[in-house]
């Protein structure tokens, strides 16, 4: 298991870029609220940890794991956001209906990251059961949460240095350190 020796909620704040100027939209399904309620508090306690300001961290519920997608792309498209971060969790069941949903909700948000230019972060549980979730959400493994707060960061950092006109300096990226280096451009006269 891939959290098995890793706590979520563990991160450098040194290794994270600053934040104070970015905005984020947090898109939280109402299904398995409790655990979607501690993924939540996982990410927004992580966001404001890094200076983010309250009033730029934009909250939306939906019903379910299946609408996060939606209410994804509407965020996109009307807060004027720099990264979305969508919560949910499907927990296994009796029926084939976990792997539908798992299976769309990855496609619907990893399309979303293909089709706009705004990052959004998956912070969706996808366990076996409700114990595992527990774990993930603020229980013996952290919170994924926090998690995809960090990651909502970095990646809002990503767009906007990738937007600028200097070019990142590939050898002195750590994980999360990211850093540019100006290239002065040579003009030269006819």
């Amino acid at each position: 298991m891939a959290t098995e020796n890793k706590n979520l909620s563990e991160y450098d704040k040194n290794t994270i870029p600053n934040a104070k100027d970015f905005r984020f939209g947090i898109v939280v399904s109402e299904w398995n609220e409790t655990i979607t309620e501690g993924l939540y508090n996982g990410a927004f306690d992580a966001l404001v940890d890094c200076d983010v300001p309250l009033q730029q961290i934009i909250r939306w519920n939906v019903p379910g794991s299946f609408e996060l997608i939606y209410g994804a792309k509407k965020m996109l498209q009307t807060q004027n956001v720099d990264a979305v971060i969508v919560i949910g969790c499907v927990i296994q069941g009796e029926t084939k209906h976990f792997d539908f949903v798992c299976e769309g909700v990855t496609q619907g948000i990893k399309d979303l990251n293909v089709q706009t230019d705004i990052p959004v972060i998956f912070c969706v549980l996808t366990d076996n059961n409700m114990q595992q979730s527990i774990d993930r959400s603020g229980g013996v493994h952290g919170n994924k949460g926090t998690e995809a707060a960090i990651a909502a960061i970095k990646m809002a950092y990503i767009r906007q240095q990738a937007s600028m006109s200097h070019p990142f300096n590939q050898p002195l990226l750590t994980s999360g350190a990211l850093q540019i280096e100006e290239t002065p451009i040579k003009i030269e006269n006819e």
